[in-house]
């Protein structure tokens, strides 16, 4: 197949469509460089042009077109992602869903939207309407949408309570329109929806979104600080098992995370401070500091309800989750990280032996989450990099000794996930997408499924720098 981009453009030039050279990288770019190993492979990928739909119908029109002309086709909402999942491998069309940024219906528990509509208004559309606010979201929640959370993310704030995105409920349903001669317009429940979340784009374009929807709190921001990290890491995880105190975040951060990364935190905190970031809702601060009153060894030094800093830090989520590697990106270019899961109920003793191995060239951010019911820890580990050996080193030894790695050095599906294919993807691209024109080169198990991952999988049809 060789694609006939000036066809394409014809085609489409009466929709919005981007041609400038800075404005079309720009739009071919996510936050890939997070990762060492990703940045020179994918530092040089650019689109051949941007187009820009209004509505689910223009998308159809786009994705018609580019199948007849056989010109590869990625989709991207506010590119926070950092896995490189919205780099246009092959060139291309990049499908930008910016103007499609409506909210829809809101109800009890649920509300339906666009796919380009940022959280943060979609978490105030919900809040002025009926005082409701989203399960979860991502630390990007001032810049990122709805649409590439479901598509490229996995949990974020909130997950301490409702677990992850994937898990039964916190996807109601998703409108996809496929990539064929004849797009077609297709919705997803229950089961079906394994088909299209966390895949990328690569197998068909999310158009509409319902989510489920959770009462909105003014959340109480808190920093509690402790001389030993073991002490921080059980406080956070015994904190989300209380099942009465209500929170939305607990982050761990090994020292000296806090003070050597974190400017606004630095005054108040010593380079042997051993972090908790925390959110809880303002119906459960007697509570809280019950709980607190029990574990002297913790000192509270920031409550959002009660400032008391000169200058205020922020939103505590934004010290969490990725936010808190990009924090530490700023101060030092040679950290990296790793995306860890820590499962119960071994999850503490799993960090235990990794701190005792690796510390400190490997530093521990924990962000508690939920899974299966049951409170476990997932690791944002910050790395200090010297080579990609060390880096594989590293991640082969946690696997070793039992925790699961989500490697964040890869573009492909699968080995930024469990490393094996999901058939539900694999099954729905084969039908959706039969020339394989969504998001080339990142679904292993389209491209060569008898891969064996044994090392870092280079797509061959990446368009050379």
């Amino acid at each position: 197949m060789t694609p006939d981009i000036a066809a394409v453009k014809a085609a489409l030039a009466h929709l919005d469509i981007e041609e400038r050279d800075t404005a079309i990288r720009s739009a071919s770019r996510d936050f890939f460089w997070y990762s060492p190993v990703l940045k020179p492979r994918l530092d040089h990928v650019r689109a051949d042009f941007v187009v820009r739909p209004r509505s689910e119908a223009e998308v159809i029109e786009v994705l018609r077109v580019c199948h007849a002309h056989d010109v590869p086709v990625t989709t991207r909402g506010a590119g926070t992602g950092n896995y490189g999942q919205a780099m246009p491998l092959a060139g291309g069309c990049v499908l930008h869903l910016k103007h499609m940024d409506k909210v829809g219906e809101i109800a009890p528990g649920r509300v339906i939207c666009e796919p380009g509509v940022l959280l943060k208004d979609l978490d105030a559309a919900c809040r002025a309407h009926s005082g409701q606010e989203l399960r979860m979201f991502s630390s990007t929640w001032a810049t990122a949408t709805i649409g590439g959370f479901v598509a490229g993310g996995s949990g974020g704030v909130g997950s301490v309570r409702w677990g992850s995105l994937r898990d039964l409920g916190n996807i109601i349903r998703l409108r996809v329109v496929t990539m064929e001669a004849e797009p077609r317009v297709l919705e997803f429940r229950g089961e079906e929806l394994a088909r299209v979340s966390h895949a990328y784009g690569t197998n068909g374009i999310i158009t509409e979104l319902e989510m489920p929807l959770a009462p909105a709190h003014d959340w109480v921001d808190l920093l509690v600080d402790f001389d030993d990290f073991d002490a921080a890491m059980g406080f956070a995880d015994d904190l989300a098992n209380e099942d009465g105190l209500l929170i939305k975040l607990a982050s761990v951060y090994e020292a000296p995370i806090a003070h050597a990364y974190f400017a606004r935190i630095k005054p108040h905190v010593t380079p042997d401070s051993n972090l908790v970031g925390l959110m809880v809702a303002p119906h459960a601060m007697d509570g809280f500091l019950t709980f607190l009153g029990r574990r002297p060894e913790g000192r509270l030094i920031w409550r959002s309800d009660a400032p008391d800093w000169d200058r205020a830090p922020g939103q505590v989520f934004e010290y969490g989750w990725n936010h808190t590697t990009l924090r530490a990106l700023k101060v030092d270019p040679a950290i990296t990280y790793l995306q860890v899961r820590y499962a119960f109920p071994e999850h503490r003793v799993l960090v235990r032996a990794m701190r005792e191995e690796f510390a400190p060239e490997v530093l521990q951010h924990l962000e508690v989450i939920r899974e299966n019911g049951k409170v476990s820890l997932a690791g944002l580990s910050l790395v200090r990099f010297t080579t990609e050996a060390r880096l594989d080193e590293i991640i082969r030894r946690h696997e070793e000794a039992g925790a699961l790695v989500f490697n964040p050095h890869r573009y492909t599906l699968e080995e930024g996930g469990r490393q094996k294919a999901d058939p539900r993807q694999l099954d729905f691209k084969r039908e959706a997408d039969p020339k394989g024109l969504l998001n080339p080169g990142k679904m292993i198990a389209w491209d060569d499924p008898d891969w064996s991952y044994d090392a870092i999988y280079a797509w061959p049809g990446l368009r050379a720098s």
